[in-house]
């Protein structure tokens, strides 16, 4: 063992939420030794703070479910939401993986998922969304971490990584652990899982200006780590503009009103009681239209949307019971509460209500009205648009390596979901599509684990790496 540092391992995955645990699940499924390293006390990151959907094509639950699909049609989907950005090349790579990424959560990893049959979301064309019975990715998280314990990987929180050790020639591992007792930990490869830089106020003005004015209500862990160290080592980015934003955020009490609202037949208006875009563009897309104009914003429904909605998402349910649906009689009834003109409200649901049941064209272009016009028996929630996690960041292959500008690979360091660049485009949220980020976290892990491990077995064998006398570590980048 190399005389220089404290441990070594074939594979380090720095972060242990979806993506990382997925990344080492399937670096130790190919033989290769695996540690992983988490700054936060537990399993955290913003695949915690998800629905737990996950979009993939060619399932075999879409199969026995009378779904048909394809990841061609996948990528159409995709391409077609997210408009031009840096890493199409991943996009083929991702719906391709998908399926088999299904099969592995299921038949390795032990978890219990279902396809999502009482909606799709914006984008999806058809029935695509694999999610636990619960709807939760907290649920998603503590399935994959008691995988992880099963086979024995190890997992240290409270020791984040500091710097990345090379030779000059490849990553050779990481220095981890507090400032007063650091330890030096050699790899084969580092796979970099540690979220994006949505919780790094300066790191978002520079390279994603859009979010700045939302709610940030995703990870507080995810400070831009793994974009500093990779562009001290001249690694290129992508689609650093592209976040995920969500614009139906609960400003009583913090919790995500879910879209399927909106899908139900639900409209937003803003402080003037006017509706101000096409709802149906989106949670993500639609929080831009909310940053662009003026709050406050309302979510308004009905009973029958509410019931149907709750009845199906535990979620939206408990945020009823905590009184974030408001109860309303009349347009007039909400307008007095909440602060908007006189017959203004009234006004705009005529409106809604007469596209919806197709007397006249929506004036934003909204075809689809869901479970049809509005009832009398309204509900409303205050709203705010927030910023969930960023979509850009380094560059990487198809074997998920991360590259120069120039596309070629730095040797032994590879990077995955919010530490990489994603799918959503450059478009700050309009690009995104439901599960874009799930879709990066755990596909991109476990593409990582693979490729990571198989090119230790090429080049190596397995298992031994870690037992090799030829690296010299260096620290080449000290920050985050």
């Amino acid at each position: 063992m190399a005389t220089d540092v404290d441990a070594s391992v074939d594979v380090l995955v720095i972060g242990a939420g979806g993506c990382g645990l997925m990344a080492a699940l399937a670096a130790e499924r190919l033989g290769a030794s695996v540690a992983i390293v988490e700054k936060a006390p537990t399993c955290q990151g913003n695949t915690a703070l998800s629905s737990g959907s996950i979009p993939a094509a060619g399932t075999r639950l879409q199969l026995a479910a009378g779904v048909e699909d394809t990841a061609e049609t996948f990528v159409r989907d995709l391409m077609a939401v997210a408009g031009q950005h840096d890493a199409a090349h991943l996009v083929a790579t991702l719906a391709s993986t998908s399926a088999d990424l299904i099969d592995f959560l299921i038949d390795e990893a032990g978890l219990e998922l279902e396809l999502v049959t009482g909606y799709k979301h914006v984008g999806h064309s058809t029935h695509r969304l694999h999610a636990p019975p619960s709807r939760r990715g907290a649920d998603l998280i503590a399935g994959l971490e008691r995988a992880v314990a099963r086979r024995g990987i190890p997992l240290a929180f409270s020791q984040p990584a500091t710097a990345l050790i090379g030779d000059g020639a490849r990553i050779r591992g990481a220095v981890v652990g507090q400032a007063d007792a650091p330890s030096r930990i050699g790899a084969g490869a580092v796979i970099l899982a540690c979220n994006g830089f949505a919780a790094h106020t300066d790191l978002l003005a520079r390279h994603c200006p859009a979010a700045t004015g939302a709610v940030y209500a995703g990870s507080p862990h995810s400070t831009g780590e793994a974009l500093e160290w990779g562009r001290a080592l001249a690694a290129g980015t992508g689609n650093l503009g592209a976040y995920q934003g969500h614009a139906a955020i609960s400003v009583d009490t913090g919790a995500l009103m879910t879209w399927t609202l909106v899908e139900r037949g639900a409209i937003i208006v803003d402080g003037r009681g006017r509706r101000f875009g096409d709802e149906t563009l989106g949670y993500s897309a639609f929080a831009d239209l909310e940053l662009a104009g003026t709050g406050p914003f309302f979510l308004v429904y009905d009973a029958g949307i509410a019931e149907d909605v709750a009845a199906g998402q535990p979620d939206f349910a408990e945020a009823c019971a905590m009184g974030v649906a408001r109860q309303a009689g009349s347009p007039g009834e909400i307008e007095t509460a909440a602060g908007l003109p006189a017959g203004a409200l009234a006004k705009t649901l005529a409106a809604a209500r007469a596209a919806a049941r197709g007397e006249v064209a929506d004036a934003f272009g909204r075809l689809a009205w869901g479970l049809g016009p509005l009832g009398a028996a309204l509900r409303y929630s205050a709203i705010q648009p927030a910023c969930f996690h960023t979509q850009g960041g380094l560059m990487v292959n198809g074997q998920a390596e991360v590259v120069r500008s120039d596309g070629t690979a730095i040797p032994g360091l590879y990077a995955g979901g919010g530490a990489a660049v994603g799918i959503s485009g450059r478009r700050g949220g309009a690009g995104y599509m439901s599960g874009n980020g799930l879709l990066s976290a755990l596909g991109l892990g476990f593409i990582a684990g693979r490729a990571a491990a198989a090119r230790l077995v090429s080049v190596s064998g397995l298992p031994g790496l870690a037992g090799r006398d030829d690296v010299s570590n260096q620290p080449i980048h000290n920050g985050g």
